[in-house]
């Protein structure tokens, strides 16, 4: 499929102030406008695939020129945190603060998720080193073209073939082979999940309950052996912002716990390893109003000649009914286009959101019509999807709030 080749990742421009009158037309926000993840340089991506070239495994590259190869390496993942918040609450993660100046291999800089920033696309880009475009899991609910059902990819539902679903080898079945020690240290509740399958198998599966026990066992998973790729994870802290917000008590809570788990991990390390703390997506806050929660199920405008509503409240994929696409799409640029970036599939592919190359099983997983939000607002769903409309906390898009993960290093 057609597309254009990513640019570095640069922050979108600030919305401008306009005259409401007859008179004034704005314009709605072109797609190739949208900032892109830095896919092939400094995404999500590209990290798994990096450390596993420095340890020598056949068929991975070391995109992240920053980053220094290691015998050991352990990726910690904290779901939800992202760049933004963390730099907004020093007092709270005193540990994680005192590697931002270092991070991504000492520049200081972050790096980005992918599109969209949610927590099964970007669990697929870290386990198999693809963008969404190519690994095939490209939203939090898509369509699937064999059955015209919507399929959410978080909790695989309804169920899916998953080798047919994604059929590329993880970077840990790549390590594995290559005789690297390559162990999952994450809730024994995922051991067995499609999403686990597809996107993090290869090596072992080590279930434990709590942070402490992940921490402790991932750090004697990485001594296990002169060359390991250890992969552990926390929920929580994004638990605690789409509950609560990211700025309430409960979510610096869970940022002061998975601080101290960090600094438990990086006390442990054994010799020549390399820790590395990022995220799946970043989090923001959206107003319970109409002016910010635009409800689709409510709105004639936005729901005319959709069959399919897709994705989430700021990361929307838009199935048309057959030869209402163009409609759709004018109608939803009309509604959103000074407040999300709204394009066609094709210009979504053409401006890269979904990476450099688009595989042909995967092109009409997106949407007919793509939107994407720039300003804090939602198009929710109130009736076909109360639990999320209900959430405090929110993500998917293209905004730096979203797209910007640590990549925090410690090495021994």
């Amino acid at each position: 499929m057609p597309h254009t080749s990513p640019t570095p990742y640069t922050p979108p421009p600030a919305p401008s102030p306009h005259t409401v009158g007859w008179d004034v037309h704005p314009e709605p926000l072109a797609p190739d406008s949208a900032p892109l993840p830095e896919y092939g340089t400094g995404s999500l991506a590209d990290l798994l695939p990096t450390l596993a070239a420095g340890m020598g495994v056949p068929g991975t590259t070391g995109a992240i020129a920053e980053l220094t190869p290691a015998d050991r390496n352990c990726v910690f993942l904290i779901d939800g945190l992202g760049w933004e918040q963390l730099k907004a609450h020093p007092e709270e993660a005193p540990f994680m603060a005192s590697l931002m100046a270092a991070s991504r291999g000492g520049t200081g800089r972050p790096i980005t998720t992918g599109y969209p920033a949610t927590t099964a696309t970007s669990l697929a880009s870290v386990g198999t080193g693809l963008p969404p475009g190519a690994h095939g899991l490209p939203g939090y609910t898509v369509r699937n073209p064999d059955t015209g059902e919507l399929m959410n990819q978080l909790r695989w539902q309804p169920w899916t073939r998953p080798d047919t679903w994604q059929p590329h080898p993880t970077v840990f079945q790549l390590a594995h082979r290559a005789g690297v020690h390559a162990a999952q240290v994450s809730s024994p509740a995922f051991a067995n999940t499609p999403l686990t399958k597809v996107a993090l198998s290869g090596g072992a599966f080590h279930g434990r309950l709590s942070g402490e026990e992940r921490m402790d066992l991932a750090a004697a998973q990485l001594a296990a052996a002169d060359r390991s790729l250890v992969y552990t994870y926390y929920a929580e802290v994004d638990g605690a912002g789409h509950r609560f917000g990211v700025d309430s008590d409960t979510w610096r809570g869970q940022l002061m716990y998975v601080d101290r788990l960090v600094q438990r991990l990086a006390e442990q390390l054994p010799p020549r390893s390399a820790l590395y703390v990022t995220a799946d997506h970043g989090m923001i806050d959206v107003p319970f109003d109409d002016d910010h929660r635009i409800d689709f199920d409510h709105d004639w405008e936005l729901s005319a000649g959709v069959a399919l509503l897709g994705g989430e409240g700021r990361a929307r994929h838009v199935y048309a009914v057959p030869g209402a696409g163009a409609d759709v799409l004018t109608c939803w640029r009309e509604v959103l286009g000074e407040q999300f970036w709204v394009a066609s599939r094709d210009e979504a592919i053409d401006a890269g959101w979904f990476g450099p190359r688009i595989e042909d099983r995967v092109y009409h997983r997106i949407g007919d019509v793509v939107a994407a939000a720039r300003d804090d607002v939602l198009v929710i769903a109130s009736e076909r999807e109360p639990k999320e409309s209900a959430m405090v906390g929110n993500h998917g898009s293209l905004t730096p709030a979203e797209q910007l993960v640590p990549l925090l290093e410690v090495r021994s």
